[in-house]
């Protein structure tokens, strides 16, 4: 394009289009607007919206598989689950030359260690997770033991603990604890979280092993909170969504969520402080085990085939800054990754949960980082959902889990 000016014919500078392909919240919405404002008339960013509410995690893996084998460049940018990392390795281009080694410092270890793919920088992260139980505390202090309960939650609870509390907890006819159990990858987090407190994994080479007896214990106890009644016999047709919104409407107990809970109140019920309703503690372990919280959270990867790259690590940048992870935290509760973040006093204090996060972040524990571990994933998590709705036994489910994935064999759900 161009125009006349001053006798001269000049062209028109058009900004670099990147596009964008996310959850687009209304947080990551305000941070891309903040951007091309900066950025007018070089750079803007088109954000591809890919909504949790409308796509499950899995189908959001599939649809940019699809799209990325295509070879097509309308993709510059998108986000992964960060287990996700490993699969999408060979789509997208190595960040190795364009984050120096000062830029990688200033991320948290436990976010970009789920960044690297066979020795390079394949992705950074947008912000990190981390599970944890919610608490109820409106309804909790009601009780004659409250106190002693509280210092309970609070001090690493134990799984057995847990269960003798939550027992006494059903009388009360309220959902006593909320996970989500149907067939997906939150299901594998509760179920790889009970293994990792128990320093075992499932993987061992590049085969399954989930014929061990810390597969059966953490399968057992997952049966066990649904059988018992403590969970509700339909959170197998739940995800985290669902028991969130059971939690809240029926005034529920205990909650295994995310960070963040806040925030989602707000974004679906009223825009009210529940800090002081809703605490967070730890996860649950077993007595003589370790206390384990799986990370989450998702990464950003640069599609091999854009043309627009230096441009869309520019955007990549502005949102690793300090002010654009502090933007995602407060007003997105999305865990920032930026360390400076961590060290600043007077943010911590007028953020007073962060503590809580930063306590529980240190027993962050991981799903494997392997390539295959989606499709083993999808296969585990089908029979885990099986055994919880005793349609097949916990040591048979382990045992077809295990053979389906080590055979290779064609599986349809």
């Amino acid at each position: 394009m161009y125009y006349w000016g001053n006798g001269l014919f000049q062209p028109i500078q058009v900004a670099e289009k990147i596009y964008y392909a996310d959850n687009i919240s209304p947080t990551h919405k305000l941070l891309i607007d903040k951007f091309n404002k900066i950025h007018a008339g070089q750079i803007e960013v088109v954000p591809i919206d890919l909504p949790f509410e409308k796509f499950s995690t899995n189908e959001r893996k599939e649809l940019l598989i699809r799209y990325l084998r295509s070879k097509s460049d309308k993709i510059d940018i998108f986000s992964v689950d960060q287990i996700w990392v490993p699969r999408f390795a060979k789509w997208t281009e190595p960040l190795n030359r364009y984050l120096i080694a000062s830029e990688r410092e200033l991320i948290i270890n436990q976010a970009l260690k789920s960044c690297y793919y066979n020795g390079d920088l394949v992705a950074v992260p947008l912000y990190f997770d981390i599970s944890l139980l919610y608490y109820n505390n409106d309804q909790l202090k009601k009780l004659p033991n409250y106190l002693t309960i509280k210092n309970e939650l609070e001090n690493f609870i134990t799984w057995e603990k847990f269960f003798d509390i939550s027992r006494e907890l059903k009388k009360y006819g309220k959902p006593v604890y909320l996970f989500p159990a149907d067939n997906y990858e939150g299901l594998m987090c509760s179920f790889i979280e009970l293994m990792e407190s128990q320093n075992a994994k499932i993987f061992v080479g590049d085969s399954i092993n989930l014929k061990t007896k810390e597969a059966q214990k953490s399968l057992q106890l997952l049966v066990d909170l649904v059988s018992s009644g403590i969970t509700p016999q339909d959170v197998t047709e739940y995800r985290e969504t669902e028991c969130y919104n059971k939690f809240v409407k029926e005034n529920g107990f205990f909650l295994r969520g995310w960070t963040g809970l806040s925030v989602w109140y707000n974004q679906n019920y009223n825009d009210e402080d529940v800090s002081s309703k809703y605490f967070v503690a730890p996860i649950p372990h077993f007595k003589g085990a370790k206390p384990a919280s799986i990370t989450g959270g998702w990464n950003l990867m640069l599609a091999k085939n854009s043309k627009n790259k230096s441009a869309s690590v520019e955007f990549i940048k502005f949102l690793l800054s300090e002010q654009s992870q502090k933007i995602l935290f407060e007003q997105g509760g999305y865990l920032p990754v930026n360390k400076k973040i961590y060290k600043d006093s007077s943010f911590i204090q007028s953020h007073p949960l962060f503590n809580e996060y930063k306590k529980i972040i240190e027993t962050a524990t991981f799903r494997p980082f392997l390539d295959k571990y989606t499709r083993g994933s999808d296969v585990i998590a089908y029979f885990l959902k099986e055994a919880i709705n005793k349609n097949i036994s916990v040591k048979d489910a382990l045992s077809n889990a295990q053979r389906v994935i080590n055979s290779g064999e064609i599986f349809i759900r």
